[in-house]
């Protein structure tokens, strides 16, 4: 439950297991051609009941934008046929970019629960050092922003050898080849 002074939910069991649950659907990734660090997951924030998720999609769509999280409101909302998410909770395996954590304010979610950091992803490929509960304090939309979670546990998904393999190839790697 929310706290009355802050607004702020505790993290719980099930913010646990619903990230857990996230990472070993994005570390299916790992064994394709095309494996991606990035998971997203918006589940019912009351019932807790899965509505979609997604990973990123940016190499494989040549698409800048299709960031597992944008990509998870996109599903969802058109699924729900609704621009409005409110009484969702999106879980991300990484901390949403400020790109991402925007979809998910003008979506209107209630909360967003992260693993690893921005700071994390840096250390494997190009990031914006804003961090979500940043941008979610200078918006005039309410989304409550909690992480990291279980931050190790994702942190795996960057460091894995096909996803090191895989980092070594992109054009946004921390190498500066663009």
């Amino acid at each position: 439950m929310a706290s009355p002074a802050t607004g702020r939910i505790a993290v719980s069991s099930v913010d646990e297991e619903r990230i857990r649950e996230l990472h070993r659907f994005t570390a299916r990734t790992l064994q394709t051609s095309r494996p991606v660090p990035f998971g997203a997951l918006i589940v019912n924030s009351k019932t807790g009941e899965r509505l979609m998720r997604a990973t990123n999609a940016v190499m494989r769509e040549s698409d800048p934008s299709s960031h597992a999280e944008v990509r998870t409101v996109r599903l969802a909302c058109k699924k729900l046929q609704s621009p409005r998410l409110t009484g969702y909770t999106m879980y991300s395996t990484c901390e949403p970019c400020p790109m991402c954590m925007a979809n998910a304010l003008w979506a209107r979610l209630d909360r967003v629960v992260f693993g690893a950091t921005i700071a994390d992803a840096s250390r494997h490929c190009l990031q914006i050092y804003v961090p979500a509960k940043e941008v979610a304090r200078r918006s005039d939309m309410d989304c409550v922003v909690d992480g990291p979670v279980l931050r190790e546990l994702c942190n795996t998904l960057f460091t894995h050898p096909n996803m090191q393999k895989a980092f070594r190839s992109w054009s946004t790697h921390k190498s500066g080849k663009w």
